[in-house]
């Protein structure tokens, strides 16, 4: 045996050793290449989410413009007074020893024989000096401004726990006035700790005008699913989305892309360095097929009246009016709405688009659809005539005209032009209802239009017998065809439903799309309204054609309308409607012109306050819609195809 293997016998704790020494080492030089290449990512996201934060401003909207490239909503600045809590903290900590001295001092005084006596509460100590010192810049702002603005205990609490990285607000909504003394009297920082932030809000050129289409936005917190899931903190300031109107159903063509900070921060969370930048990004922008210069002059004609009027291109559908009275103003909607501005709204019942959220029975507009369904049937045609004495017996009941002695023999023309009860009583009774609700929805009457504007009524009634079995109760009876005959009884349509119905007829098809969105030249040539050719006959459309021309005649119940030299194909109407516990009075016009190739096509529906208040569709709503004529004259003598030339 040698030497060697004598000594290897002698030692085995040195051979164990090595072995040992060896396994560790590779243990450790794998933990290491574990750590260092493959689970880096892991530790990566972890540091991240240690001193890591992210911001996220939201960008700013879209802006709506008028048909003509007018702007009807943009985006304003909005100042606000703001502190970042970590330019406050030398102050904060300065200020709690103070506070806590004289806490001490209070404590000592008061129980000074006690071997006991009472710690302070340090928690809200700490509370009491961020607001002592919060309140001293609060009040230097109120005396430069001369407001009273407050910050609750809640709301720093709330911030401090929840939004540390972002601006505090102690003065919201700043005036222009009141910005520039700010900026005049405050100095800069560092020397002060208060900044101007500028944020965007809503801004209305033309303040009431189209209020209800245009709507308004509301401030709100961002949805989850738009933070990124990375476990890294995010703080978000409030984004804007569409409340109502325009606003509400383009909310996603006009919100902005939200830009991006991610800030390094230190243990107590406070900002140190800013690692990434993203600013953000305008949303698109919006072209409406309103047209602001006829939105104001129905708004104007309007007046102080309760009430809505539309105004469609006959062709393609676009609205270029669409007005709902009373209405408010929106600048007092942004960037909030005040609870005392909310309150005077909805106590004038202001809020409610008449145009397209409330149902009304149309009156004798709907003359028309009758007359198209007997013309049809067979029931009416060329040689219709009607003896009307001002009463019309069905049953055991009287219906009568609204000219009390009658209007003498008339023929369908004539009954239009006079608006005459007793006729259509009569031709709606020998055609039924089944025919006359049959008509009546192939115009669409009984569907909401499709229009993009939120909370379009369904409150649709076109009556039929099984609709009132089933919802009221009793049986059909003929009394209930004659109502419906004249628009009255259990009918229920919005002025935008009869805007559309005018426009079908006015282009000889049933249905009418109407859309608030600006057509390009090719779309409007292609455009399909979805509907069918009415089916009336050159003679029958000669005769309902110029009955309506009639209505606005010299002795028709719409002269009033009547513009020189211009056609005017119209209806009147007067209903009774139930409001507020009382039965008023609803004063209806519907028209198109020009008769030789239409253009436009109108609605206006004026309802009264009142009992007291006697409207009728010829002179009360005639004017507004004549004002519409008037003003599309003025502005498209040649496009809208109109004979008078503007000056």
């Amino acid at each position: 045996m040698s030497e060697f293997d004598i000594h290897r016998r002698e030692n085995p704790r040195i051979l164990l050793l090595f072995w040992v020494s060896l396994a560790a080492a590779l243990f450790l030089v794998l933990g290491l290449v574990w750590r260092q290449l493959i689970a880096k990512e892991a530790f990566d996201q972890i540091e991240k989410r240690q001193i890591e934060r992210r911001i996220l401003k939201p960008g700013p909207r879209g802006n709506i413009y008028d048909r003509e490239g007018r702007l009807l909503v943009g985006n304003r600045p909005h100042y606000s007074a703001v502190v970042y809590l970590d330019d406050l903290r030398p102050e904060f900590r300065k200020e709690y020893s103070k506070v806590i001295k004289h806490a001490r001092k209070e404590i000592a005084e008061t129980h000074n024989l006690s071997s006991n006596p009472p710690k302070p509460n340090y928690a809200n100590l700490q509370w009491d000096a961020r607001m002592n010192v919060l309140q001293r810049y609060i009040d230097q702002i109120n005396a430069i401004t001369g407001r009273s603005d407050k910050v609750s205990r809640t709301k720093l609490k709330r911030h401090f726990n929840e939004q540390l990285l972002l601006p505090l607000p102690l003065a919201l909504d700043l005036a222009p006035e009141q910005y520039a003394r700010l900026a005049e009297k405050l100095p800069p920082p560092p020397r002060s700790p208060i900044r101007i932030h500028t944020d965007t809000a809503r801004y209305y050129p033309y303040g009431s005008l189209a209020a209800h289409a245009l709507g308004y936005v509301q401030s709100t917190d961002p949805d989850a699913e738009e933070i990124p899931d990375d476990g890294i903190k995010t703080f978000t300031y409030k984004k804007i989305v569409g409340k109502t109107g325009i606003e509400r159903s383009f909310n996603d063509h006009l919100t902005g892309k939200s830009g991006m900070e991610i800030w390094r921060v230190d243990p107590l969370g406070f900002q140190d360095t800013r690692l990434q930048l993203v600013p953000p990004k305008q949303g698109d922008n919006l072209i409406t097929s309103i047209d602001i210069d006829l939105q104001r002059a129905a708004e104007t004609a309007l007046g102080e009246r309760i009430g809505a009027a539309v105004a469609i291109d006959v062709q393609t559908g676009e609205v270029l009016t669409i007005a709902s009275h009373p209405g408010y103003d929106l600048n007092r909607l942004s960037p909030y709405i005040p609870r005392n501005t909310f309150d005077e709204i909805n106590q004038r019942g202001a809020w409610l688009d008449r145009s397209v959220q409330l149902s009304y029975p149309p009156g004798s507009t709907f003359k028309l659809i009758t007359a198209i369904a007997g013309l049809l049937d067979g029931v009416i045609d060329a040689n219709s005539r009607e003896h009307c004495t001002g009463v019309h017996r069905v049953g055991n009941r009287i219906f009568r005209c609204h000219v009390r002695n009658g209007h003498g023999v008339v023929d369908l023309s004539a009954a239009i032009e006079g608006s005459c009860n007793v006729f259509f009583y009569a031709r709606g009774l020998q055609m039924g209802i089944d025919t006359l609700s049959e008509q009546a929805k192939r115009f669409g009457l009984d569907q909401p239009t499709g229009i993009e504007l939120p909370f379009e009524t369904r409150r649709l009634v076109v009556p039929t017998k099984e609709w009132k079995r089933s919802t009221i109760g009793p049986g059909w009876v003929p009394g209930d065809t004659a109502n419906t005959s004249i628009g009255q009884g259990f009918l229920l349509v919005t002025p935008l439903q009869m805007a559309t119905a005018t426009a079908s007829i006015a282009r000889g098809e049933t249905r009418t799309r109407p859309t608030l969105q600006a057509l390009s030249s090719d779309t409007a040539q292609k455009i399909d309204h979805g509907g069918e050719k009415i089916g009336l006959r050159p003679e029958e459309k000669r005769i309902l054609w110029e009955g309506m021309e009639r209505v606005v005649g010299r002795r028709g119940t719409g002269r009033l309308v009547q513009i020189p030299d211009l056609r005017i194909a119209g209806k009147t109407g007067t209903a009774d409607f139930r409001a507020h516990g009382e039965e008023v009075n609803l004063a209806w016009f519907i028209g198109f012109a020009p008769i030789e190739n239409p253009k436009i096509a109108v609605a206006v529906m004026i309802q009264g306050a009142d009992a007291s208040q006697s409207y009728h569709g010829g002179s009360t709503a005639g004017p507004v819609a004549k004002d519409l004529f008037l003003e599309a004259i003025k502005k498209y003598p040649e496009r809208m195809g109109f004979p008078i030339k503007s000056d």
